[in-house]
């Protein structure tokens, strides 16, 4: 039987000078999500009513709240984490872009970790502004693995049946290699595989690892890393009876119809893995935080400064990612119902 809870979705405001706010409010105007969840918005109501002015989306409406606790079903309530006026300069790359942002961000997360919400969708966000407002991590993915005291968490790319991971996320292409070690892979891999089990309920998943180097070394020819490093671990998750495969030369693997023979992929590095999500995936795809023991999603695209305030932004990648977070919370719900010791629940009650 499917859990009938609304779920309570809360949706951190991004930069308010980029197209977050646009693409809440498109996503939003879809009634279907009122069906499952109750969204919550953290930002402010000034803001919200501006983009909705440059929109002309009068059929756009919200109910402004003090706490998630007050949240209404079948409404689009809004939390305010500030009261002052700001000055939005829509497509400008701006201090007060970060430090309302960062703002929101904070706001939504305390009620994530405390339990207040189900779940956390994050609009983008520009790391140069939020970094000048004091925000001390290379993106969300870290930010939220720190709140939530994470020991690892895994960069997960979906859309359908599409799912990427990388090893090694926001760091400069330079220090990749140093970084590609047994213990970073296996870490990696054993997050993928209990994602998928848990929030995805795929019983037993099939994994393609793909090389570091062009053409996957190339037995060597072109790197070692393939040889010494990334084949023996996927050989040592084979002995264990788990289907995990590669490593591949990512230009071909997706560049061919292999790509569908798998519930994953495993990138070495950030640019890797996201060139051919996003290929293939653009303005559908959700980036998904595995390794939480939170949920949050985000759409996979940027501020996109250069169309904000146009009404030209998709909403589908942030519509994606509302109902995924839902989605992956039901799935772990089910999944932990299924694996949980009954011996336990008798002495709980």
């Amino acid at each position: 039987m499917k859990d009938k809870k609304l779920l309570k979705v809360g949706i951190s405001m991004g930069d308010i000078n980029g197209i977050g706010p646009e693409v809440i409010i498109k996503a939003l105007s879809s009634h279907e999500i009122f069906a499952s969840s109750i969204p919550i918005i953290y930002g402010s109501g000034k803001v919200l009513s501006y983009h909705k002015k440059t929109l002309d989306n009068s059929d756009f409406n919200f109910l402004s709240i003090k706490s998630a606790a007050e949240a209404k079903p079948k409404k689009i309530n809004l939390v305010s984490c500030w009261k002052e006026e700001v000055n939005i300069a829509l497509g400008e790359k701006n201090e007060n872009g970060g430090k309302y942002a960062l703002k929101s961000l904070e706001a939504a997360t305390k009620d994530l970790v405390e339990g207040k919400i189900d779940t956390l969708v994050t609009a983008p966000i520009n790391k140069d502004c939020v970094r000048d407002a004091g925000f001390e991590f290379p993106g969300h993915t870290e930010y939220l693995a720190h709140h939530s005291k994470a020991d690892d968490v895994l960069m997960f790319m979906v859309s359908n049946g599409l799912r990427i991971g990388v090893v090694t996320g926001h760091i400069p292409l330079r220090e990749v290699a140093s970084k590609i070690t047994p213990e970073a892979i296996e870490k990696k891999l054993n997050l993928m595989l209990t994602s998928l089990k848990r929030d995805f309920l795929i019983k037993k998943p099939r994994i393609a690892v793909l090389g570091l180097n062009p053409h996957a070394g190339d037995r060597g020819t072109l790197g070692s890393e393939e040889i010494n490093i990334i084949n023996p671990v996927i050989q040592k998750y084979r002995d264990k009876g788990e289907l995990i495969y590669g490593s591949y030369s990512s230009d071909g693997f997706f560049g061919s119809s292999n790509l569908k023979h798998f519930d994953a992929v495993l990138a070495m590095y950030h640019d890797q893995g996201l060139v051919g999500f996003k290929s293939i995936s653009f303005d559908e795809g959700v980036n998904f935080t595995a390794g939480l023991p939170i949920v949050r999603t985000s759409p996979d695209h940027g501020t996109a400064y250069d169309i904000a305030g146009r009404n030209k932004a998709s909403e589908r990648s942030f519509r994606n990612a509302y109902f995924a977070a839902c989605d992956i919370y039901r799935n772990r719900k089910q999944y932990d119902e299924m694996h949980s010791n009954p011996l336990e629940k008798q002495k709980t009650k």
